[in-house]
């Protein structure tokens, strides 16, 4: 039987089971997928910002790392799987505009995943693999039924330089 596919938009994370796989597309977004190997339920997100900083809304907002995270451990324990016995995969924190980023400044997608190995730290949780940074963009799809995660990299290409005159 051939799984079904969830596409996973900016802002967005899905819990489910061995029957799907989990699309997404990451530049400087991080997508952190959990796994729970026996079983085979799975999560994934696909964030935009580490946090939202400040005093925000109540609600968690899985734009934001540090709420998509607990909006996935709480519906993985809805599930009754215990996060401390997952797997834990983190992909994205491109780089996709090196040359207009202002020297010295760290890129949105670096502080991206750096905030997910330390939320995936904090909650015990063990990172198995990950393919981050870098410069362009990823695709990636989970297939929760076996655990792996495929990624490509894509980088970009390099823009013709228009001349006057010629």
């Amino acid at each position: 039987m051939k799984p079904g596919v969830v596409v996973l938009q900016p802002g967005e994370y899905f819990v489910g089971d061995a029957s799907l796989r989990i699309r997404t597309v990451l530049g400087s977004c991080v997508s952190v997928t959990l796994w729970h190997p026996l079983r085979r339920i799975g999560a994934m997100s696909h964030f935009l910002l580490a946090s939202r900083g400040g005093a925000g809304s109540v609600e968690l907002d899985p734009r934001y790392g540090d709420e998509a995270l607990p909006l996935m451990l709480h519906e993985l324990a809805a599930h009754q799987v215990d996060a401390a016995q997952c797997q834990a995969k983190i992909f994205g924190g491109g780089d996709m505009f090196p040359a207009h980023r202002a020297r010295g400044a760290p890129a949105v997608g670096r502080r991206n995943g750096e905030a997910a190995r330390g939320l995936l730290q904090a909650h015990g949780i063990e990172v198995v693999s990950e393919s981050l940074f870098g410069e362009g963009h990823r695709q990636i799809i989970f297939d929760i039924g076996s655990g792996h995660v495929w990624s490509r990299q894509i980088r970009p290409q390099p823009q013709p330089v228009d001349r006057p005159g010629a």
